[in-house]
């Protein structure tokens, strides 16, 4: 094959002949062997350009090349329902209070015990907060510990037995937040609620439970003395909202974050569960107003020291009361108060009660609950009772003395 030289003077083989067959021939293998190597090659060139955009990704997030086989992403997520939002609402109003007892030259002072309150007014320099009679019981001193974890020192202005109730007084420059009282006469059955409260102590302050309302208008009886026989029935809510030793005191609050009603009680009993109760806000109110401007709650007052005549034996209830055989029920006026309403409106001792303003009253729990709900001090009490086994009537003036 000979040489030719170009124009530039440089020398080459030969130029062969102009072959078209020869190109498309050569062309056609050459384009089927690029598309065999661009086919196997594809998967890792593809997978190789992910990595190397999640290794941008990591950078860019970061500012620097992450060398670990994983992504890490914290991701924040706001959440927000009518549960929270009540419970933002309320929450910073219940406190936990501590009571102390104990104390002299010889002894420390101690912590008697811990419950749960609700501060519902602010006035002034001061604060006022709600809690259980049960939980401020014979303390020397009351400590009120804030959402924020502060301390402060609580005045008790009055405690009520009956509606275990009670109103403390605190420095109102160190309250934040509030608490709003609902309607507990428009609860239904089945809302839900949210109990707030220190279950257990302090330890668990500001917890939180869901429920719902589980029952209206429940009764159930309470014995103050221990002798085994109701003193009062307590009208109370029902929930399922858990409520444990040192919730008392706190709030059972309504999806609006409203107060609707202040734990107090909880059956314990092994096979029972999802049982608790609450004093009703709208029962309570006139009971707070009272403690707070009063220190007690003025009730009507009959003067009058009672028993039930099932206590009495069958002998006395005929030889010396009289009574009639079809007379099941009712209460001896065992001791009367000299110069008491009762006295006044001539009634006597061993007297018998069957009736107060036309109804059968047939415990002392009947008729505790018709002089504290439905009568008020100044008014007149018709007396239904049996004298000698003759029934008679009497009226009376109730006063609010001796109580």
């Amino acid at each position: 094959m000979g040489y030719y030289e170009d124009d530039n003077g440089f020398g080459s083989r030969k130029k062969p002949k102009d072959n078209k067959r020869g190109y498309f021939f050569s062309g056609f293998i050459g384009a089927v062997i690029g598309g065999l190597v661009v086919s196997l090659t594809s998967p890792y060139l593809m997978d190789n350009q992910t990595n190397e955009n999640q290794s941008d990704a990591i950078i860019e997030k970061t500012g620097k090349e992450n060398n670990s086989d994983s992504i890490v992403q914290n991701v924040s997520v706001k959440v927000e329902t009518d549960v929270t939002k009540a419970v933002n609402k309320a929450g910073g109003s219940v406190v936990g209070i501590t009571n102390i007892q104990g104390g002299n030259v010889w002894t420390q002072a101690q912590e008697a015990g811990t419950g749960s309150g609700v501060i519902y007014k602010k006035q002034d320099n001061s604060a006022y907060i709600v809690t259980n009679h049960h939980v401020v019981e014979g303390a020397n001193r009351l400590e009120v510990t804030l959402a924020n974890g502060e301390k402060i020192e609580a005045k008790l202005l009055g405690s009520d037995l009956w509606t275990d109730l009670a109103v403390l007084q605190v420095d109102g420059n160190k309250i934040q937040t509030v608490a709003e009282f609902g309607d507990s006469d428009a609860l239904k059955l089945g809302e839900p609620v949210i109990a707030i409260g220190n279950p257990l102590g302090l330890e668990f302050a500001g917890s939180i439970t869901q429920g719902i309302i589980s029952g209206l208008e429940r009764t159930v009886p309470l014995d103050f003395d221990g002798d085994g026989i109701p003193d009062w029935n307590a009208e109370v809510l029902q929930t399922d909202a858990a409520i444990n030793p040192g919730n008392s005191g706190g709030a059972l609050v309504n999806i609006a974050g409203q107060v609707v009603g202040i734990n107090s009680m909880k059956i314990a009993q092994e096979q029972v569960e999802g049982i608790g109760f609450s004093i009703p806000i709208n029962t309570a109110i006139p009971i707070i107003e009272d403690l707070e401007k009063n220190g007690v709650v003025k009730r009507p007052y009959m003067g009058v020291s009672l028993e039930d005549i099932n206590e009495v034996p069958i002998y006395h209830q005929q030889q010396t009361l009289h009574l009639p055989d079809n007379i099941k029920s009712g209460l001896l006026i065992a001791e009367i108060a000299p110069g008491g309403p009762a006295d006044q409106g001539g009634l006597k001792q061993l007297d018998v009660i069957v009736k107060l303003d036309g109804q059968e009253v047939n415990n002392i729990i009947d008729l505790r609950k018709h002089l504290y709900t439905k009568k008020e001090i100044g008014d007149q009490l018709k007396v239904g009772f049996y004298r000698n086994g003759k029934y008679q009537e009497k009226t009376i003036t109730l006063t609010g003395e001796g109580r």
